[in-house]
């Protein structure tokens, strides 16, 4: 392991189907769901629910960036999540579901607006991305319940529906980044 741990903070939708696919990534260090880019210090699920802390639903990703580098990370967040829905994935919508990266280390955002523009110019989506970048503000980690929900709860229907196809996705299209 490298002396340098780096995090970087993404909403893709649901924190739990987020997390269920980075807990699997090769330097991974640390996965924790949170709140962040609201306006209500310490919200609750149920404020970010309703939209009323104006927070994204997230990931905090801890990595060693000697096993797996910031763009390997982005190139799976776009893999895994549509960046072209404004406040939506799937059947969820309003702002907390946005599509989000909020940087802490200044070489993320500027890595972060380099891939959307090789995206846009590739035309590898139809319509617009609209993820937002911004520094990461206001991050609460959610509530205990929140943490490991897939892995502690796979059974449950919309874990099967949505956030086991998504890390069906990320294992066959990213073998090669899995935890050994």
């Amino acid at each position: 392991m490298s002396d340098t741990v780096q995090t970087i903070t993404l909403g893709g939708g649901c924190f739990w189907c987020t997390e269920a696919v980075f807990v699997n990534v090769r330097g991974v260090m640390d996965v924790e769901s949170g709140y962040c880019n609201g306006h209500t210090p310490q919200p609750s699920y149920e404020q970010v629910c309703r939209g009323d802390s104006g927070h994204c639903e997230v990931v905090k990703l801890a990595f060693d960036p000697a096993q797996v580098s910031a763009r390997e990370l982005l190139e799976v967040f776009f893999v895994i999540h549509d960046p072209t829905t404004l406040n939506r994935q799937g059947a969820d919508s309003g702002t907390q579901y946005r599509s989000g990266i909020y940087w802490s280390h200044p070489d993320h955002e500027a890595l972060a607006r380099e891939i959307i523009g090789e995206m846009t110019h590739s035309g590898v989506y139809q319509q617009p991305i609209v993820t937002e970048v911004a520094a990461l503000a206001n991050y609460w980690p959610a509530e205990d319940y929140h943490q490991d929900y897939f892995a502690r709860n796979p059974n449950q229907g919309y874990c099967m529906a949505v956030a086991a196809p998504k890390v069906a996705k990320f294992r066959k299209t990213f073998s090669r980044l899995l935890k050994a």
